[in-house]
């Protein structure tokens, strides 16, 4: 049992746990906005992991091997800043007083990278559950890969908080099913059963038996009848943690709005401010000593201080434990402190596959899965599968083991069909530092992961998805697997870098920017269909890392038109640029991977791929939303706004105008 040597009376502890509560109403009402229920009644709950049983140094928030907690429940922020604060975060008395403000750093939910001590950013329900099983899968997988006999530098625990309505969300079953199928015994959940959602009591929606569930996934499945009683709580950890072959949730059955004469446990005290008259009443419950807001006594910082501080000390020890590793183990050291930084080995790059006229012509994703198999060696870090798309999307890390609970070493997860887990569980690995996450799919079911690809462009992540089957170009299995709208879908994401390569040489320098992209999850949009191999003047020149660049261009002049596309669409632009060419037309072929990165040069660059003045006639397989900005209103776009047909790919293409043709019918008017 990991409790804290602080020892302190009763009236201290219930002074302390109250702080969090009364806060909690305070901020809430004070911003006329948020939740102040949960917090109400969980604050026994946060006191005791903070306290008590999380390894973490508020010092050192950084610190690799701490545990890692999770409020799922991102509405009830409160709980999480409150404790925070009183456990001696960067997080101060009037950034709990500018809760949910423009500049605060307590937003109305949590949010990583914006507050000290926030592990994920969390609010839709049920990425924080998914999350927390990606922290687990990452601890799992660096201790097996660097932990020595006697030596663990990697040996943390994941905990997490979750309500009614992250166990109703259906990522929950997902992310449940694979944590518990894969043995993650360090991974610790409890779940909030208070029963009340914002229209009411859970009666009116589901009647789910939550423990029954939890335990068919092959979970341990225990139970904390009172949240508010100290020993109970630290008894249902240890046991949780000696359970080392499951992951384990504890359903406590709570009150909403504990305290509250009036609002407890009704659907009042979910989602609204308690009303300052009703705040005086439950502090009087309380017996708090003020009805001042925001009161905080200091015989309860001190002794939350106190507290935290003999949790500290587990930093302490563990760097003892370090120190000796890095005596004995220098490679590892230096390796996992380079991993965890995210910064890559040198010369990786060198490892790129060369493609050329002999062996380029091939499909994207085929030409993806042999650059994967060139870096995996020069990239441990690489660890990453697909959603039982192996096969189709060719993202196997040859040599490199295969995940499980009995290797967790390996570095290929099959995540099954589970495609919204996938990618909230990519954003827990990537969270927790030491490894780049990748994961395949069709493109198509992007839409089933898209609330996880938001939240990871929202956190600036390095996750890599691997998209294949792009377009029509898929062909027989008709509309429901063909993507028409999901290209300019996930264009439209902030921070989402979409790269659709063009042929296999685009293919490794697209992962080559995806690789070397820290500042938010890339979308590598690959084709099923064959490409051929592009033949340009000087393949040195490649410019996928400035998102677009002149392919090919007719001499004799300044170009007449211009003809800009990307993926297999751009053999399509070639193939009209010679038809015009022997029609008297001067031409310009731009390959345009990446809309978002070229947005991003500046206005000279710009410029020069696509000249002021000249016509533009853009053409993509999909939806013709994203091409607006780049043709202008006198350009023209040759896209799909329709869904597609079973038929064969050339088929296809024929029958949806995707062709030269068609591409030269609109440049002639333009240039007419």
């Amino acid at each position: 049992m990991s409790v804290s040597a602080v020892s302190a009376s009763p009236s201290t502890v219930r002074l302390s746990i109250d702080t969090v509560r009364t806060l909690a109403m305070d901020a809430v009402q004070q911003a006329n906005s948020g939740h102040p229920g949960t917090p109400m009644a969980l604050a026994p709950l946060a006191y005791a992991l903070y306290t008590r049983h999380l390894r973490h140094d508020p010092a050192n928030p950084n610190w690799i091997d701490r545990d890692r907690f999770v409020l799922s429940v991102g509405h009830a922020s409160m709980l999480l800043y409150a404790s925070l604060h009183l456990a001696g975060y960067d997080v101060s008395l009037d950034d709990l007083k500018a809760f949910r403000q423009w500049g605060s750093n307590t937003a109305g939910h949590p949010e990583y990278g914006h507050t000290d001590g926030v592990e994920t950013t969390t609010g839709p329900l049920g990425q924080g559950v998914a999350n927390a099983v990606g922290f687990a899968l990452a601890e799992s997988h660096l201790a097996a890969q660097f932990n020595r006999d006697g030596l663990a530098v990697v040996d943390h625990y994941t905990y997490f908080i979750a309500g009614d309505g992250c166990l109703m969300e259906g990522i929950s079953h997902e992310a449940a099913s694979f944590a518990g199928h894969f043995k993650l015994g360090k991974l610790i959940g409890f779940f909030d059963d208070n029963r009340i959602t914002i229209d009411g009591r859970t009666d009116l929606t589901c009647s789910d038996d939550a423990a029954a569930r939890f335990a068919s996934y092959g979970w341990q499945v225990l139970h904390l009848a009172d949240v508010n009683d100290q020993d109970a709580i630290d008894r249902v950890i240890a046991e949780a943690k000696a359970d080392t072959e499951r992951p384990t949730l504890v359903i406590t059955r709570t009150i909403i709005g504990f305290g509250s004469p009036n609002r407890a446990d009704t659907a009042k005290a979910h989602g609204e401010p308690l009303g300052a008259a009703e705040i005086v009443l439950t502090k009087d419950v309380y017996a708090w000593p003020s009805h001042e807001p925001f009161h905080v006594p200091a015989e309860a910082v001190a002794h939350w201080r106190d507290a935290v501080a003999t949790r500290a000390e587990t930093h302490a020890a563990w760097h003892a434990r370090w120190d000796a590793y890095r005596a004995e183990h220098a490679d590892l050291a230096d390796a996992l402190t380079r991993r965890m930084q995210g910064v890559l080995p040198s010369g990786w790059e060198e490892a790129l596959p060369a493609f050329n006229a002999a062996n380029g012509s091939m499909a994207s994703r085929a030409a993806s899965g042999a650059v994967l198999a060139a870096l995996a060696p020069s990239l441990p870090e690489l660890f990453g599968g697909s959603a039982d798309l192996t096969g189709s999307n060719l993202t196997q890390l040859k040599g490199g083991g295969i995940y499980s609970a009995a290797e967790p070493a390996g570095r290929y997860v099959h995540y099954g069909i589970r495609e919204h887990a996938m990618g909230a569980i990519m954003n827990g690995v990537a969270l927790h530092g030491g490894s780049i996450p990748f994961g395949g799919t069709f493109l198509v079911f992007a839409d089933y992961m898209r609330p996880a690809i938001r939240l990871a462009a929202l956190m600036k992540q390095r996750v890599i998805y691997v998209f294949t089957h792009d377009s029509i170009g898929l062909g027989e299995d008709g509309p429901t697997h063909q993507p028409v709208e999901h290209l300019t879908s996930l264009r439209c994401i902030p921070g989402l870098t979409v790269l659709r390569p063009a042929d296999a040489a685009e293919v490794a320098e697209s992962w080559k920017v995806a690789i070397n992209h820290r500042s938010g999850p890339v979308a590598l949009v690959l084709s099923r269909q064959s490409l051929p191999w592009l033949e340009i003047a000087d393949r040195a020149q490649i410019g996928v890392a400035r998102g677009a660049y002149v392919l090919q261009q007719t001499e004799g002049g300044a170009p007449q038109v211009v003809l800009m596309s990307t993926g297999s669409e751009v053999g399509v632009a070639i193939n009209a640029a010679a038809m015009l060419a022997a029609q008297g037309v001067r031409v310009r072929v731009v390959s345009a991977p990446s809309l978002e990165l070229f947005a991003a040069q500046d206005a000279a660059y710009r410029t020069s791929v696509l000249p002021s003045g000249v016509p533009r006639v853009a053409v993509e397989a999909a939806h013709s939303m994203s091409w607006h900005r780049w043709v202008g209103d006198a350009g023209a776009i040759i896209g799909i706004d329709t869904f597609g047909a079973s038929a064969p790919a050339p088929t296809l293409f024929k029958e949806f105008g995707i062709t030269a043709e068609k591409v030269v019918e609109a440049a002639r008017t333009l240039v007419s």
